[in-house]
């Protein structure tokens, strides 16, 4: 209960600050009434710039797997061309094929990133009226060149974009509006460093048009409803209301403190800070990053580890003996990768501490 602040590198949930924990602490108030109005009317328009977006944000009380789930179902009319290059973006062609839709996955080695040549050809090839993507991967530490991806896919006709950006909004540059991204979404564990709980989401009206043509969207993740509540300052059923006000406070902090701008600038320090210990000491210690240089997550990295042992479950065990949470690999990449989540309210200097505890355990052997 009293560890201190900078030692929790999950790439997600992420270390929480003590003062916007605090915040949970509000009395409980009607989910109906005007005091959670004004709360969502007061967080309305710092969400939007986060997203970098004139529409309303949609607030769900559930992870941001229900909001991929909302974007199949909302978004997908029978063909989703699904850009699969680690565990999460699997993710996504996994929930399209149980939401009864015809998936056509391509597949990329994990820690390479798609290409916007190559998803030319490939959308031409699929016959696909939408395509998924995870912008940031955060099982390989992968960054997928969204601007450029976008692009591609605004050239096709009527195709719809559906991005993970849970790893990304907020960390590093997204920008719905002037990408033209149908939809967007992350989780508040991530880079906005809340408690988990919440999930947010940006609709393009193209795909509320689409939306309300497809009679299987079901109920809970019905987008129409949401941005239509999002209008009045209300969600359509019973929010987070205790996170709601974490929300509040770290929006809050953010304004005060440059704002997005400078949050994405605080994350991008962050990976350079992690680039030059890997090419200072990387080869020494027997890591290399797994992304190439160009396409490595602000907020997330991966390292290859270059001998068998130790393992990345045995490196995490002996960092979480000196008090420190890093990741094993995830998925088939468990005990061949570690990951560091570097997001939120971290600084340089708890990075910095962090990997000099992570050198200490892999000159030990």
């Amino acid at each position: 209960m009293s560890a201190p602040f900078g030692r929790f590198f999950l790439p997600g949930p992420t270390e929480v600050l003590p003062e916007v924990l605090e915040a949970q602490l509000h009395p409980m108030i009607g989910h109906r009434g005007a005091a959670t109005e004004a709360l969502l009317r007061a967080v309305d328009q710092p969400l939007r710039s986060i997203f970098r977006t004139s529409r309303p944000v949609i607030i769900s009380t559930s992870s941001a797997t229900g909001l991929m789930e909302a974007a199949i179902r909302n978004g997908v009319r029978r063909r989703v061309l699904c850009l699969v290059n680690g565990a999460f973006s699997q993710r996504f062609a996994d929930i399209a094929v149980a939401c009864g839709k015809e998936a056509v996955v391509a597949r990329v080695e994990p820690g390479r990133t798609f290409e916007a040549d190559q998803l030319k050809q490939l959308l031409s090839e699929s016959g696909a009226d939408a395509v998924t993507l995870v912008h940031s991967e955060s099982a390989t530490g992968a960054l997928n060149p969204l601007q450029e991806l976008a692009a591609v896919v605004r050239e096709a006709d009527d195709v719809m974009l559906l991005v993970d950006g849970v790893t990304s909004v907020g960390g590093s540059p997204v920008e719905t509006d002037a990408w033209g991204l149908d939809f967007v979404l992350t989780g508040s564990q991530k880079a906005l460093a809340l408690p988990p709980g919440l999930a947010f989401g940006v609709a393009s009206e193209r795909l509320l048009e689409r939306a309300r043509t497809l009679p299987a969207r079901g109920i809970y993740f019905d987008l129409v409803p949401y941005v239509e509540q999002a209008a009045k300052h209300q969600t359509p059923y019973t929010p987070a209301i205790s996170t709601l006000y974490t929300l509040h406070a770290q929006l809050g902090r953010l304004q005060a403190n440059g704002g997005i701008e400078a949050r994405w600038a605080a994350h991008r320090a962050m990976l350079e800070c992690a680039e030059r210990w890997i090419a200072d000491h990387g080869a020494s210690l027997g890591l290399e990053y797994l992304p190439a240089a160009g396409r490595r997550s602000w907020t997330v990295s991966c390292f290859r580890l270059l001998h068998a042992e130790p393992t990345g479950g045995a490196i995490a065990k002996r960092m979480e003996a000196r008090g420190f949470t890093i990741a094993p690999g995830y998925g088939k990449l468990k005990d061949t990768t570690i990951r560091i989540g570097h997001m939120g309210d971290h600084t340089v200097a708890h990075l910095e501490e962090c990997l000099a505890q992570l050198m200490e355990v892999l000159k030990r052997g």
